[in-house]
């Protein structure tokens, strides 16, 4: 005798080993695209962003959730032909609130995000960022070649 119960999202479903040896009658039903403990992927069926989703390792519920909510579902809703180029506003803030939370949102080591790490606490020596670490070449110029503006501002 096969029965049916409940606990909590589960059903749980106890057969005989008779009812194993007949063809199954059972019916498959569609997604419920509303069914809480479905895991539905990035985006549900009907066009949302699934915000509960893993993909997105928690950046919706962290200290700039509200920036990245912003700045993504402008970007997913995009209609511009540069898709997303309307949302570079909600990507800066985005961006300036993960710059306050540095030991949850690492940055890269790179010449950019050293460059602004410095310029933002106020380095004397920072660099701009049209220069690199190489030594500086004299201003002394050659008879073919007329001086640059940098060259004569000197």
């Amino acid at each position: 005798m096969s029965y049916c119960r409940q606990e909590g999202k589960d059903r749980i479903i106890f057969v005989t080993k008779e009812d194993h040896e007949t063809p199954s009658n059972a019916e498959l039903i569609a997604d419920d695209p509303d069914d809480p403990y479905e895991e539905q992927g990035l985006i549900l069926p009907n066009g949302d962003i699934n915000w509960n989703c893993p993909c997105l390792g928690g950046m919706a519920s962290g200290p700039c959730g509200s920036q990245f909510k912003e700045a993504f579902s402008c970007f997913h809703y995009s209609k511009e032909e540069v898709k997303g180029s309307e949302c570079i506003d909600h990507f800066r803030n985005m961006q300036e609130c993960m710059q306050r939370y540095p030991e949850l949102y690492p940055q890269e080591e790179d010449k950019e995000s050293s460059f602004q790490a410095e310029s933002s606490s106020g380095s004397a020596s920072a660099l701009s960022p049209e220069t690199d670490s190489t030594p500086a070449t004299s201003n002394v110029s050659s008879d073919s070649a007329p001086p640059t503006q940098s060259q004569t501002a000197s």
